[in-house]
């Protein structure tokens, strides 16, 4: 039994070390916290997450610094018109209430704390698609001893986007033919940045770091080339102040523009490719022989081809009358000139397969033809009697007459 005994001391005395070690860890947590829940404490005793932190009305306006960086373009629904981005938006601002010295709480120089439990200025997206002007994933800020607060919550934007379908889907630049370029159409799309309920005398809007959308963690798009994303600082009447039609009280907007060009590979592919082939299917129905009886089916697939193309059109771009795309006028004229193929080719056919016993001599042509051509040749026939070189041709002449008379006392009767 003594063998048994010495195995399990080691046992019980590994288990009441690590029981030790536990509580020291749990001790030594508590001390380093401890510095944080009396900064905690001591910042929000008496603190108002309601009421703007400015000191005084001298210290206003109170300036919030804002930079956006898009992350993805989920999608550009050209139909509806509406733009959908996963963006980092960050605000930064100053907070006097929230400022401490380091050396009293050891060492701590910054700290997070809950978005509602400090105060945030009211920045929405105005031009919203979905009626979510505010992020959806409220995420904590990061407050340094100094009193400045940054907040950068991950959003999912709907936002409307006035569409161009001017140049959809290319767009021809103005250069001599050498130069000529083919480009697809570009869209610049605005998000649009403010203060619900403050106007410019107590909030500034600026820029956090440049003027421009930060791509730096930007996924790119299968669909969309992204080129440029600048910003721009607008003013704009408070929306408050405007529902209560105070005209006077004036605010600042952030606007960012992403721009973006459509790739060219899919609708190279799917719509220029054969539109331009079936504008050529056009001249070769003139080189089919009318006699295959083919002729007016080709120009029947022609016709109902671009009228699918068309549709497809329809389909992809919004119903706007400001401008018509640029593919919509190419198969237009497409249609066009296919009409009037049509209609030649069945003047050709009718012509072709005209006979004696389906189709009478019109008037008009009996007159024409008929007529004027028995008058003039008999004039031609007395020039050539009265000269005696020409006696063949007259005879030749009068058969012709001969046979015109036939015919024209045939059709008569």
């Amino acid at each position: 039994m003594k063998p048994i005994k010495s195995a399990k001391s080691p046992i019980k005395m590994a288990n009441v070390l690590c029981i030790i070690f536990l509580f020291l860890l749990k001790a030594m947590s508590a001390v380093g916290n401890d510095d944080e829940d009396r900064l905690m404490i001591d910042l929000f005793r008496g603190y108002n997450a309601l009421v703007q932190p400015v000191a005084n009305k001298s210290h206003l306006p109170m300036i919030v610094q804002i930079a956006m960086q898009l992350v993805l373009l989920v999608n550009v629904d050209e139909k509806q018109q509406v733009m959908h981005t996963n963006v980092w938006l960050a605000l930064k601002w100053n907070d006097y209430q929230l400022k401490w010295d380091p050396s009293n709480y050891g060492g701590i120089e910054s700290m997070r704390v809950a978005p509602d439990k400090i105060w945030q200025p009211d920045i929405v997206l105005f031009n919203n698609a979905d009626g979510n002007y505010e992020v959806s994933f409220l995420c904590n800020t990061l407050i340094h001893h100094t009193g400045e607060v940054l907040w950068v919550p991950p959003a999912i934007y709907k936002s409307s986007c006035i569409i161009d379908v001017e140049y959809f889907p290319v767009r021809l630049q103005n250069l001599p033919l050498q130069r000529l370029k083919i480009k697809f159409d570009e869209q610049i799309c605005s998000l649009t940045f403010g203060s619900w309920t403050y106007n410019r005398e107590e909030l500034k809007l600026d820029f956090l770091y440049s003027d421009m959308v930060d791509f730096s963690d930007y996924a790119s798009s299968s669909i969309w080339d992204l080129i440029d994303g600048p910003a721009i600082l607008t003013e704009d009447r408070s929306r408050v102040e405007f529902q209560i039609r105070i005209r006077s009280a004036r605010s600042l907007n952030l606007q960012f523009f992403p721009t973006f060009r459509r790739k060219t590979l899919f609708y190279t592919v799917v719509l220029l490719l054969p539109t331009i082939m079936m504008a050529f299917l056009n001249v070769t129905v003139f080189y089919l022989p009318t006699a295959s009886g083919e002729k007016m089916g080709l120009t029947m697939n022609v016709s109902l081809s671009i009228v699918v193309f068309l549709l497809l059109v329809s389909k992809i771009l919004p119903p706007t009358s400001s401008s018509i795309p640029l593919a919509a006028k190419y198969l237009l004229l497409t249609f066009v000139l296919n009409v009037i193929t049509i209609v030649v080719t069945t003047v050709i056919c009718n012509i072709y397969f005209r006979s004696a016993a389906t189709h009478h001599l019109p008037p008009w042509v009996r007159s024409l033809f008929l007529e004027v051509c028995l008058v003039n040749n008999s004039i031609y026939l007395k020039t050539l009697v009265a000269s005696p070189v020409h006696v063949h041709e007259a005879a030749e002449s009068k058969e012709c007459a001969s046979i015109l008379e036939e015919t024209a006392y045939s059709d008569r009767n």
